[in-house]
């Protein structure tokens, strides 16, 4: 994404917290566009209102995160978009996560345009 100019940070558990804020008073301040982090990092406790995408990579391996992974997406009565990236190993667990929630998570059509 850096060699197409996209304004991006990116954010592991492996950093120290000092290297974590500094990636998302960036983020914050809006000097960057786009915060790709690591599975479950920003699960909780952070509170980043400006986010209006989440795509999860894989789903999270405790149901109960989630809706704190989703819940990015749609802070403070703003709409946003989650897309999962689901194996055939997480079609097993899908179902456990709408059941828990009380929800369906639709499958997203092959052809994007089909959304619009």
């Amino acid at each position: 994404m850096h060699a197409r100019d996209f304004t991006v940070c990116a954010m592991h558990g492996d950093m120290d917290q000092k290297e974590r804020d500094m990636i998302m008073r960036e983020f914050w301040s809006g000097s960057s566009r786009v915060l790709i982090t690591t599975t479950d990092l920003m699960a909780r406790g952070m509170d980043v209102q400006q986010v209006s995408l989440v795509i999860n990579y894989d789903l999270p391996t405790n149901r109960e995160n989630y809706i704190h992974r989703i819940g990015r997406d749609s802070r403070f009565g703003r709409k946003g978009v989650s897309i999962n990236m689901v194996t055939e190993e997480d079609k097993r667990t899908l179902p456990d996560i709408e059941t828990f929630y009380n929800t369906s998570i639709e499958e997203m059509p092959l052809n994007v345009a089909d959304l619009i």
